[in-house]
């Protein structure tokens, strides 16, 4: 199941977009059943005028930990053989991954070890902190400056003194399949779709909801979103071999992922139609519409999908006028003190 570390200038391996079927994410939303939230799907007036079509946000914020990386990591948890359940894991995460394994750990009675940048975002810092608390003896949080540390470097090490499972944040064929189950929920809420638009940083959720749309909903056009700071999926799909990117400066913390993984770069060039970048400011508009006109709270990250579905109707009216679009809204853990920044960046 483990392949080889994604590589600058590989192509992708069609054999690996195999790994996640539709079966898969139908057998991850029974291990999910009555486990994860079945979030709301929302709709605004205003919003469909701004994007020229009638809108869907399947609202992940309001999953458990805030976001839809719960969905992932207990599918991957609860799916381990017994032995790794009782050596324990390790994740590494800038946050929203790190709070779902901190969680999945409590539930599960699994040891959990939370490789986390010692800049992540404070309110998911200190959200990983207290899940832990009912965790299994030797939990635990380890920073790391991302400056001058590799974290699958930190985590590897770590997890291979301690005899823990590694649980990646996107690149992993359970995580892939839990991560599905949003946009199977989504078609099951609403019927069939136009257009999707998904969040992208290393892949998971847009591979988990590109695999459902082509199975359930095979003209919908599946578009991932990410920000023209990170934009080396977007590359990637363009060039077809794996592009990279270094701690890039943009507010979606949850994009800035150096690079798709093996499974997510095969699925993503098999199954997405079409990748789009947002600009800084577009995030900052939008998390502040978001907040300010739907009166729900959606981290810059979270806002990537339904920026990208406003740029994409703007860009090109025809395309989604009279449409049904779908968007994922993947996680609300908005620190507060960005407020302001945000302000400055939407030019307010």
């Amino acid at each position: 199941m483990d392949p080889q570390t994604p590589r600058p200038g590989m192509p992708p391996d069609p054999a690996l977009a195999g790994a996640v079927t539709i079966d898969d994410v139908r057998r991850a939303a029974s291990v999910l059943d009555a486990r994860a939230n079945r979030t709301p799907v929302m709709t605004s007036r205003r919003l469909d005028e701004l994007a020229g079509g009638r809108v869907h946000l399947k609202c992940e914020n309001f999953q458990r930990v805030g976001a839809f990386k719960f969905r992932g990591a207990f599918n991957a948890l609860a799916r381990l053989e017994p032995e790794a359940r009782r050596q324990g894991v390790l994740a590494y995460s800038s946050g929203n991954h790190a709070q779902a394994v901190a969680l999945a750990g409590a539930e599960l009675g699994v040891a959990a070890v939370i490789v986390m940048p010692d800049n992540a975002p404070g309110v998911k810092l200190r959200a990983t902190r207290a899940y832990l608390e009912a965790a299994p003896a030797g939990s635990a949080v380890v920073t790391y400056d991302p400056a001058t540390t590799v974290r699958e470097e930190l985590g590897a090490r770590i997890a291979g003194e301690r005899g823990l499972t590694i649980i990646p944040p996107y690149d992993h064929p359970d995580v892939i399949a839990g991560q599905g189950t949003a946009a199977l929920e989504l078609f099951e809420a609403v019927g069939e779709l136009d257009w999707l638009f998904v969040c992208c940083g290393g892949g998971g959720l847009l591979s988990g909801c590109a695999t459902v749309a082509r199975a359930v909903c095979p003209g919908c056009r599946v578009v991932g979103v990410e920000p023209e700071l990170g934009d080396d999926a977007t590359r990637s799909f363009a060039a077809g071999t794996l592009q990279t990117v270094t701690n890039p400066a943009t507010i979606a913390d949850g994009a800035r992922t150096p690079c798709l993984g093996r499974y997510t770069f095969a699925i993503v060039r098999e199954r997405v139609d079409q990748m789009v970048v947002v600009s800084e400011g577009e995030l900052a508009r939008w998390t502040l519409f978001c907040l300010e006109r739907l009166r729900m709270v959606v981290e810059p990250s979270g806002a990537l999908g339904l920026a990208g579905a406003v740029r994409v109707g703007r860009s090109d009216p025809r395309a989604i006028s009279g449409r049904r679009v779908g968007v994922i809204v993947s996680g609300g853990n908005l620190d507060l003190g960005m407020i302001d920044e945000l302000r400055r960046l939407a030019g307010e």
